[in-house]
């Protein structure tokens, strides 16, 4: 079955000239699928061309199976059912800049990252780049008065092990024809997979990088991220150096402070040693605790001094703004409990 809103305005071109259709058509599906709409709303597409479409392909290939909203701060959990009866997860956050949607790139992920609930039960498979819009397009069915306006590519999966679907999706999702949301808009996270970061940097697409970095050095890097002992701390850096380079966009380092682990006033004097004179910015996460692993988050005060440290050594820095906290928002949470609620 093809996946239509997958398409590029030219391949639609193809199939529907492949199906004796007339090639105009194509833009005219294009609009109507990246609006949300399904076969039986495009009014003005004959009935006969309708269910040849329906025939062919599905229109949209996510549907929001379950909504968890916060009392404390508004955030929705969504948990997407996909069409091969896989779920996946994200997460739209209302900030007064506009609403950010978090999207999942993978059902599960195969990193194996210890502080992290995707990829306990591994990587089934990566989405598509129609299920990536999926998601955007679910997210945008809820909203009122507005749309979603940024995008982070930081659910469950790594964006980089499904590179030619995530490249497409953001190639569509900022079509001027289709959901034209501007690349500034987004980003894209990696545990450091440095080929496949090298040759992003080449894409053209002014994306922000996000590495997740997680340590000051080798050693504690390799304790919590398998990646780790495949590319080392500098070949990574490098790697974030190089695209800077390329794109002229400065790279974002997510840091989750992880108890005992990588949150000593040292970790960060050691972490803006490595970073000194980078175009880059730290952004500091509380760990959410993963019991399986027999990982714990940091007190308030440990997050205070680690980014005062930083702080003074001119690394720009941030503590993350929790939220979502009351609906299980990290990611992988929920889908792990509703699979193991489904098991016998």
């Amino acid at each position: 079955m093809l996946e239509w809103m997958g398409m590029y305005p030219e391949e639609l071109k193809q199939a529907l000239a492949e199906m004796g259709e007339k090639p105009f058509r194509a833009g005219q599906i294009f609009s109507w699928l990246h609006r949300g709409a399904r076969f039986s709303e495009m009014t003005n597409l004959s009935l006969a061309l309708r269910e040849k479409l329906a025939a062919a392909g599905v229109d949209q290939p996510v549907e929001i199976r379950q909504t968890r909203v916060s009392k404390l701060d508004g955030t929705k959990k969504f948990l997407f059912s996909l069409r091969d009866g896989q779920c996946i997860e994200g997460v739209l956050m209302h900030y007064h800049y506009g609403a950010t949607l978090c999207i999942s790139t993978q059902v599960g992920c195969k990193m194996g990252c210890r502080f992290c609930a995707s990829t306990l039960d591994g990587c089934v498979r990566g989405l598509t780049a129609a299920e990536m819009l999926g998601q955007v397009q679910c997210a945008n069915s809820v909203l009122e008065n507005e749309k979603v306006h940024n995008i982070v590519l930081m659910g469950s999966g790594e964006p980089m092990d499904n590179y030619d679907n995530v490249v497409r999706f953001l190639r569509l999702v900022s079509h001027p024809e289709g959901l034209n949301i501007g690349l500034r808009h987004i980003s894209v996270s990696t545990c450091g997979l440095v080929p496949q970061m090298r040759r992003f940097a080449q894409e053209g697409l002014p994306v922000t990088l996000s590495l997740s970095l997680h340590a000051p050095n080798d050693e504690i890097r390799r304790q919590i991220m398998p990646v780790a002992h495949r590319y080392s701390m500098d070949e990574t850096l490098d790697a974030c150096r190089y695209y800077i380079e390329k794109t002229g966009r400065r790279v974002v380092f997510e840091y989750a402070l992880i108890d005992q682990v990588n949150a000593s006033p040292a970790c960060a004097e050691e972490l803006a040693a490595k970073l000194r004179g980078m175009q880059c910015h730290v952004n500091l996460i509380p760990l959410n605790t993963v019991k399986e692993r027999n990982l714990y988050g940091v007190s308030e005060k440990q997050v205070r001094d680690f980014l005062e440290v930083l702080e003074k050594r001119h690394i720009s820095a941030t503590r993350r703004r929790e939220m979502g906290d009351d609906i299980e928002g990290a990611c992988g949470q929920l889908r792990k409990k509703v699979l193991r609620e489904a098991q016998p």
